[in-house]
């Protein structure tokens, strides 16, 4: 059956994460930039004070914009940072880095637009919450005639949600503790316990948890690989001229060829920040504003902050200390190189995997509830999450890298396409929104 499901998803798993797909996404990004202005850019200190601001007396949402913030990066923080960027270096050479810059550049305006439609055409459900996402603009913004399409992605993002945002976390999680001799099994029902505390209490409770746990997380990892970049200072600008010769040469691939440099560099920069997978704008349509201008000067600064920072630093360390042509790959890759700068350091890559892996799956539970809730209704909103954590814990147990994910994996890539087709339609909207916008100097 397994190798059935491979021989069936193989083809479609080119497709989703191919060069078409991938030059949409790129695409995308640059149609909105330019027709923006380069305003993403330019207006990223903006962002940074709209975000430590107040939302001002609007009741219009359950979270703050800080909230929705922590939230979305909950989800877009994890593995990706540590172990997806290390494979895009062991895989496509250092030059992969220069791709993965260029690609959340301009994944900076698509995040920006996304937010902007999701509180734009947001709706108010049954219970009272602010809902909405590609799905909900889709509908609202393109017309009754296009609901089929925001289906088409709710269905993809409640179905991806179960493997790359649940299941596979929880294994990376159980086989991180196994190391440690943890049992699995002990690993999933202690996490399916704390999963369940959180979710149960629906965006409040995942926003509160994401506030407080996605900042200090991620500051502690980003002093320790400053910790270890500082100590190897005069490899810093040799690092950054690896990177852009290589980028442009194929040098150290495997395989040698630039195009292989490029799509890696590409691919691990979108799944690092999920800029027009059409994910996070679920969660910036529960922010506590009325202006979605304000609220995507606020979501654009996820994509900035989860791979121009942090993405950064963990190339930063694996090329200054040298270990990228080891043969390792993926969080062993930067185990070895924390530990090479500065002895007895891995353990920081274990607690961010562990860590970021836990708040993945809270973000990615909210994805997925929102996108059940638009399918099926506000009933489905409990037995959506008690399926979730089950889910918690059977991944953490039976869980692998096998066809099961490979084929969440595909449906993580075909949510873009729905979202993408949405982005170019409504541009539009976005740029007339923007336009119309007064930007406060203070």
């Amino acid at each position: 059956m397994e190798d059935l499901i491979s021989a069936i998803n193989g083809p479609i798993n080119s497709f989703a994460w191919g060069w078409p797909t991938v030059i949409l996404i790129a695409g995308t990004g640059l149609v909105l930039m330019v027709g923006l202005g380069f305003m993403p850019l330019l207006r990223l200190p903006y962002g940074v004070r709209m975000m430590l601001g107040h939302a001002g007396s609007s009741r219009d949402g359950e979270i703050t914009p800080f909230q929705a913030l922590m939230t979305s990066l909950s989800a877009t923080i994890g593995t990706g940072n540590i172990a997806g960027v290390a494979s895009a270096i062991a895989v496509g050479g250092p030059g992969a880095v220069f791709w993965m810059w260029l690609i959340a550049v301009f994944g900076i305006a698509t995040k920006y637009a996304e937010a902007v439609l999701a509180v734009r055409f947001r709706e108010v459900d049954s219970l009272g919450n602010h809902v909405g996402g590609p799905m909900y603009y889709i509908r609202n913004g393109l017309g009754p005639r296009w609901a089929w399409l925001g289906a088409l992605f709710a269905l993809f993002g409640m179905l991806a949600g179960f493997g790359i945002g649940n299941g596979v976390q929880c294994f990376e999680v159980s086989s991180a503790l196994a190391d440690a001799g943890i049992p699995r099994l002990v690993t999933g029902v202690v996490l399916g316990a704390l999963v369940f505390s959180v979710i149960i209490g629906g965006i409040h409770r995942i926003a509160q948890a994401a506030s407080a746990v996605v900042p200090a997380m991620s500051i502690l990892y980003v002093v320790a690989c400053l910790v270890i970049i500082i100590s190897n200072l005069p490899e810093v600008p040799g690092a950054f001229a690896t990177i852009f010769s290589n980028a442009f040469t194929g040098k150290a691939a495997a395989g040698g060829t630039l195009a292989q440099v490029i799509l890696m560099g590409f691919k691990r920069g979108i799944f690092s920040n999920e800029a027009g997978l059409g994910s996070a704008p679920i969660a910036h349509a529960a922010a506590s504003t009325r202006d979605p201008v304000r609220q995507g000067t606020v979501a654009m600064l996820g994509t900035f902050i989860d791979t121009l920072v942090i993405c950064t630093m963990t190339a930063l360390v694996i090329i200054t200390t040298g270990v990228y042509g080891s043969g390792e790959s993926g969080a062993n890759l930067s185990i070895d190189a924390f530990n090479t700068g500065l002895a007895g350091t891995g353990w920081v890559v274990t607690a961010g995997l562990v860590v970021f892996a836990f708040t993945t799956v809270l973000g990615w539970s909210f994805y997925g509830e929102r996108c059940t809730e638009y399918l099926f209704g506000v009933r489905a909103i409990l037995p959506f999450r008690l399926v979730w954590v089950a889910v918690v814990v059977i991944g953490s147990v039976a869980g692998d890298r096998g066809a099961v994910w490979a084929v969440a994996d595909t449906l993580n890539g075909l949510m873009a396409l729905p979202n993408l087709i949405a982005l170019l339609l409504l541009s539009g909207t976005v740029f007339n929104l923007t336009r119309s916008y007064r930007f406060m100097s203070d």
